[in-house]
């Protein structure tokens, strides 16, 4: 009987009125339950940040969410941030102490939206702070005002990398996927090669080159995962990966914690 693997989500910071809380969005935690019928942890972004290694022994599998909040510049250039621009500290502080860590242990790694972005800074890459500000880049932006279903319904194709991951889990080089990001990547980090393309050259997906499960979409796969098959390939991939983690962790001795040392 195969395993059900433990999957991290870092959570965001946010406040309620005047108290802070630490959160993850539903549909995030939805897709991992139905998606890659893993069990969702939430971890608690605090400042200090916990030691990554105490977290990511006991998990199978990291899923890096989407965020209303943007990384702040200074992680990845000597721009100032623009006035209204939200940003999350303390989940920067998490996320992109996480997931080098996790990359280098060969946890398998699902990075969406704003955790494409996390891994990409984390690993030396840098970003756009306003991609529709690009000579030549499209608007990726989301209409606010529309409803949710609008919102993150199609909007435009994405061309996927001969032989990719994604590619294969596609069976085709070409699909539509929801867009709702104002950052992008401007130069991708070390380790990183694109698995799609926006019609106007953006990277849109990248995978790792090392050993393990290493996927980043800058389009939202966990929206109603279950009713869009090329969403729920994703989400099966990662949660084959993380399974197959959960059995190699069990299969290995734990440490015996009764001996001790003079």
């Amino acid at each position: 009987m195969a395993l059900t693997p433990l999957v991290g989500l870092p959570t965001d910071r946010k406040l309620i009125g005047p108290h802070p809380f630490l959160a993850a969005g539903e549909k995030y935690v939805r897709a991992v339950v139905d998606g890659a019928d893993a069990i969702p942890v939430l971890m608690p972004s605090l400042q200090p940040a916990p030691d990554p290694d105490t977290w990511l022994s006991r998990l199978d599998g990291l899923l890096l969410t989407g965020a209303v909040s943007n990384i702040e510049p200074h992680h990845y250039s000597d721009e100032p941030s623009w006035e209204g621009n939200l940003h999350d500290p303390a989940r920067d502080a998490n996320t992109l102490a996480l997931a080098p860590r996790a990359i280098a242990m060969g946890l398998p790694v699902l990075a969406i939206c704003r955790g494409l972005q996390e891994v990409n800074v984390a690993l030396g890459g840098r970003l756009h702070q306003k991609v529709h500000e690009v000579p030549g880049m499209m608007d990726h932006r989301e209409n606010p005002e529309d409803p949710l279903d609008a919102q993150y319904g199609p909007a435009h194709d994405v061309d996927l990398v001969p032989g990719g991951l994604l590619a294969s889990l596609a069976g085709t080089s070409r699909v539509r996927v929801n867009s709702l990001h104002g950052q992008g990547i401007a130069r991708l980090g070390e380790g990183l090669v694109a698995e799609a393309r926006a019609p106007d050259g953006l990277v849109e997906a990248f995978r790792g080159t090392g050993p393990g499960f290493l996927l980043g979409v800058q389009w939202h796969p966990e929206w109603q995962v279950s009713s869009n098959p090329f969403y729920l390939a994703i989400f099966r991939a990662f949660g084959d990966a993380c399974r197959a983690w959960a059995e190699r962790r069990a299969a290995t001795p734990a440490p015996d914690r009764t001996r001790t040392t003079a």
